[in-house]
């Protein structure tokens, strides 16, 4: 892992996207509901939602391409790309560590030890940016020990209470003979369809330069990490996700390595106001203000310190 090109300032943002008509994050667990807080009726987005998305518009922007390979992507098999790291290094899992301080025989085959480890971590940070990024357990098959992300997100919740509406759908058409058989011809299959009116979600960030430090992630990755923020959700279009859109991305940018304040005290810099009454159906509804004042452009960068 390369220190030299890692960023070297603490960031914190506070990000808005909205959904209309659609249902942006389906709890399997329950029958794909939109995700909400039962308590307070607020809706939610899991961290791991908006990481995905991040995920998969780096993916669309370089493909399969180091140093911008995604590690966790659909169809992965993950101890198989830990091996290929092993593989590029000239590290054989299978015969004894060429190293001394590695010990004199290999405990596990298959399975690095020592130094090895150290360096397959660094070797899967240099080439996957979602590792760089988010971090990543490699500690299963071959083993490339564990990292820590320095980008994270809060869950993201809606700055109103949703209703969750339960639409039937019809199509016009069944799978298999059988179906049609006991349907007398008439073949229409009956289905279930959640989405939200309107909502606008709210999430926060933190990037530590500390642990960017640790894993490489530059400058480079981070505009590519505002960018996919701004964007993602204009390549993420889905018949179940309805039309969903970043609204406003306020990064709070430190002068120090450790920060220049409180995460909390930058956020409650940034308010979310009802400019309307009755039920909210678009952003316009709303007006976004920091420090007290209207804001307009859809990413504010903010120097602390």
């Amino acid at each position: 892992m390369t220190t030299e090109s890692a960023i070297k300032q603490r960031y914190d943002f506070v990000f808005f996207f909205d959904v209309q008509d659609g249902n942006p994050n389906g709890d399997p667990d329950a029958g794909n509901l939109p995700r909400i807080d039962a308590e307070t009726g607020m809706g939610l987005v899991t961290d791991v939602c908006l990481k995905r998305k991040v995920r998969n518009f780096v993916h669309l922007m370089h493909d399969t391409k180091p140093p911008f390979d995604i590690f966790v992507k659909e169809k992965a098999i993950l101890n198989q790309k830990i091996a290929e790291a092993y593989q590029a290094l000239g590290i054989n899992l299978e015969d004894d560590p060429n190293d001394p301080k590695d010990g004199k025989s290999r405990k596990k085959k298959g399975s690095a030890q020592g130094n090895e480890v150290d360096r397959g971590r660094s070797a899967m940070c240099e080439r996957f940016f979602d590792i760089r990024t988010f971090g990543a357990v490699m500690s299963t098959g071959p083993n490339a020990g564990q990292v820590r992300g320095p980008v994270q997100f809060t869950f993201a919740r809606s700055v109103e209470p949703i209703i969750a509406l339960e639409h039937s759908i019809t199509r016009m058409a069944v799978t298999t003979p059988e179906d049609a058989e006991k349907q007398g011809g008439d073949n229409r299959t009956m289905g279930r369809k959640y989405t939200v009116p309107y909502a606008l979600y709210r999430a926060h960030g933190f990037i530590s330069a500390s642990l960017a430090a640790q894993t490489g992630f530059s400058q480079a990755d981070l505009d590519l990490f505002w960018r996919a923020l701004e964007e993602m959700f204009d390549h993420d279009h889905s018949a179940a996700r309805g039309l969903m859109a970043t609204r406003r991305l306020i990064i709070f940018q430190h002068k120090t390595l450790l920060g220049n304040g409180a995460a909390s005290d930058m956020f409650d810099r940034v308010a979310c106001k009802r400019t309307t009454d009755g039920p909210a159906r678009s952003f316009s509804d709303y007006e976004i203000d920091l420090d007290g004042k209207p804001t307009s452009d859809r990413i504010i960068r903010v120097v602390v310190g």
